[in-house]
């Protein structure tokens, strides 16, 4: 057994102790939600193979091998500037003469490079893959998109749990952890490499491919992220004026962060960070959904641990990151957990009854239709994803359960014994499956509560950018990120993570971060673009900005306290109903003690 671990049928716990269960020991495999997206991208990536006949040597010219193979490309395929590093030269002459003066080259250039870098030889013509990975590196989740780099088909999406959550589950928990641990940041910076490296050996495996065919990784990351992927400690982003240690783009080579599992000669190219905590990822965002470009005021939000948020046109853009928590992702949650087979991610709720009715992943069966039961015996119901609990929360304002303030009435207020008494508190009985042996799951107040937060942190952000901008109103909007493609419009917009809008204005860009990652992978001068890009985006600092708690406050109600909703009234039924802890009944008036 590796060291450190324990077998948990022999380990008894003795007080607070954090779990962290090995990917090979997980009975449900994690549901990436960021899957790749669709996406034309022109080719032009900064790692290419090269086929050419090499001059054989001559006693009467004496020049090297190295020099000849430079003299093809030049002539054959107009490359000049070619550079090798000791592990190519001392290859070269075998692979010429195995050839017979036929070789193929992988050469990577990047867009900062006067020079073409050897990073691979064969002899002969080489038909084998040259494989990149465009990389997501988020707080909660890593997502990986394995692309050829001859054509940029994707051949496998996968994704990891970030381990640096058992250091803490948001960022600025991480970076205290660095201020008050020794060390911490190198601890932290560890577990990531590793992950990513056990990443690498899972989507080849995928793909059916091999490790070392991947040349080239891009990046994309939050600025916390950003910091430990390099090993820098990220302590100067926990306090103002949350100054980065580097803010521009960066091209290394793959072994400089440990990255052993993919070819030794890989090259890694991390996209521009915005400022202090609007980073890499939301610069991908803009690449890949291009506001700059845009003729109308469009509202992108790029939902996860830590939102992202861009608003603008082609006149101006603006960005701000918001600090949602993981609790959109599952964690925080009573009965939450990450996306993986048995996870409730669909909820409706009859206004009239009071009862749900649900799917979970790994069947497209509601939980009454016939079959359900059977289809889902392998997985069973496990607990509640992110995109599960938002669509529960907003179902139960629909429905009467939950009142604007976010409290949930009594069986007696709400007419169903589904809600039950927690103390001083109520819950609502989702799914009881205790008969079967499997979990009770219920949605708590401190659920309800946990939802509140982040999506008062997300819609105070895009409310500041609208007052920064000056604009009442977006003319789009646009949800990127893992909920993106997971969550109707409707329910986003009756729990107020997003201003009000036509709801056929409102669209899904699926994993927009990882979009982009591909496009800077594929295109050489899609990271020109990105880096002129984000010196035009005026970043806006929500953490000194007094706007943003006035904006967080009101918008703790479901869906706003002051904000009208026109849109949303036009398509859902929010019932007047308030629940107050002095009785009030359903029909919203306190009642009088005795």
């Amino acid at each position: 057994m590796i060291d450190g671990r324990r077998l948990g049928c022999q380990a008894k716990v003795m007080g607070d102790v954090v779990i962290d269960v090995p990917p090979e020991s997980q009975v449900h495999k994690q549901v990436i939600r960021k899957s790749a997206t669709q996406r034309d991208i022109v080719m032009d990536p900064a790692t290419r193979v090269y086929f050419i006949e090499v001059a054989e040597p001559d006693m009467h010219e004496p020049t090297g091998d190295f020099e000849r193979v430079k003299q093809a490309l030049a002539l054959q395929w107009q490359v000049d500037g070619v550079e090798a590093d000791l592990s190519i030269l001392s290859r070269l002459q075998p692979v010429l003469r195995k050839g017979e003066w036929k070789i193929t080259l992988a050469l990577h250039r990047g867009n900062h490079d006067a020079a073409h870098r050897i990073l691979d030889i064969w002899p002969g013509y080489h038909e084998g893959p040259i494989l990149g990975l465009a990389i997501d590196l988020g707080s909660t989740t890593i997502a990986a998109h394995l692309c050829d780099l001859r054509d940029g088909a994707v051949l496998a999406s996968a994704g990891v749990m970030n381990p640096q959550i058992r250091f803490g589950e948001d960022l600025m928990s991480r970076v205290s952890y660095a201020m008050m641990n020794p060390g911490g940041d190198r601890e932290m910076t560890e577990a990531v490499r590793v992950a990513l490296n056990g990443l690498v050996q899972t989507i080849a495996t995928e793909a059916n491919s091999d490790p070392n065919a991947i040349y080239e990784l891009v990046f994309v990351c939050n600025p916390v992220m950003h910091h430990l992927l390099l090993g820098v400690d990220p302590v100067e982003l926990g306090q103002a004026p949350f100054a980065l240690a580097l803010s521009g783009s960066l091209s290394l080579p793959a072994r400089d962060l440990d990255l052993s599992a993919v070819n030794r000669a890989a090259q890694v190219y991390v996209l521009p960070c915005i400022a202090g905590h609007v980073g890499a990822d939301a610069a991908a965002v803009a690449l890949s959904e291009e506001p700059d470009k845009s003729e109308d005021m469009v509202l992108i939000v790029d939902v996860g641990t830590n939102a992202e948020i861009l608003l603008g046109n082609k006149t101006r853009v603006l960005a701000c990151s918001s600090p949602t928590g993981p609790a959109f992702e599952g964690a925080q949650i009573s009965s939450g957990q990450r996306a993986a087979p048995g996870a409730i991610e669909r909820v409706e709720i009859d206004p009239a009854t009071k009862e749900p009715r649900f799917r979970v992943i790994g069947s497209d069966l509601w939980s009454d239709d016939p079959g359900f039961a059977e289809a889902i015996k392998s997985s069973g119901i496990t607990g509640i994803c992110g995109s599960g609990i938002i669509e529960a929360v907003a179902e139960m304002r629909m429905a009467g359960i939950v009142d604007g303030s976010g409290l949930i009435g009594s069986a007696e207020q709400v007419g169903t014994p589904r809600c039950r008494a927690e103390g001083r508190t109520h819950s609502y009985l989702l799914h009881d499956g205790a008969a079967e042996g499997g979990p009770v799951i219920l949605v708590t107040q401190t659920d309800i509560r946990a939802i509140q937060l982040a999506k008062s942190a997300l819609y105070a952000g895009a409310r500041l950018l609208m007052d920064t901008m000056g604009v009442e109103n977006v003319d789009r909007i646009t949800l990127a990120g893992a909920f993106g493609a997971h969550i109707s419009p409707k329910h986003a917009m009756v729990l107020g993570m997003i201003p009000d809008a036509a709801l056929d204005k409102v669209t899904s860009a699926g994993n927009a971060a990882g979009t982009g990652a591909r496009i800077a992978l594929c295109n050489r001068a899609a990271r020109d673009a990105i880096e002129a890009t984000v010196q035009q985006i005026h970043k806006v600092e929500t953490a000194i900005e007094p706007r943003f708690q006035e904006h967080f406050v009101n918008a703790n109600a479901i869906p706003h306290a002051t904000d009208a909703f026109p849109h949303l009234e036009g398509v859902a039924s929010l019932p007047n109903v308030s629940f107050n802890t002095a009785g009030a009944g359903s029909d919203g008036r306190r009642r009088r003690r005795g």
